[in-house]
């Protein structure tokens, strides 16, 4: 599995690129044949404290999934992508 991360307008530290790995490898034991995920971090430049938006885009076999969620830290908007993405793992696996 590829994963590529994306940080916009921002340079991530290590610590935050460590642990969005760890939890996007997290993907890999519900569906082994991801090919490759794409992860977008972005500040919005709105004055509200959940301005921390993350996206994700997941190519398995036969499809795409994504994932865009917005909250207050990055850490806590990764873990809800990875929520919201292993439903959509689930759901693409019963079809």
């Amino acid at each position: 599995m590829q994963i590529t991360i994306q940080s916009i307008h921002f340079d991530a530290d290590q610590k935050l690129l460590d642990f969005i790995e760890e939890k996007t490898n997290k993907l890999n034991t519900l569906h082994p044949s991801i090919h490759k995920v794409e992860i977008s971090l972005r500040l919005d430049k709105n004055s509200n404290h959940e301005n921390k938006i993350a996206e994700y885009t997941v190519k398995i076999p036969g499809s795409e999934l994504f994932a865009k969620k917005q909250c207050k830290s990055f850490e806590e908007a990764v873990d809800n992508c990875i929520d919201a993405l292993k439903k959509q793992v689930e759901r693409s696996k019963d079809k």
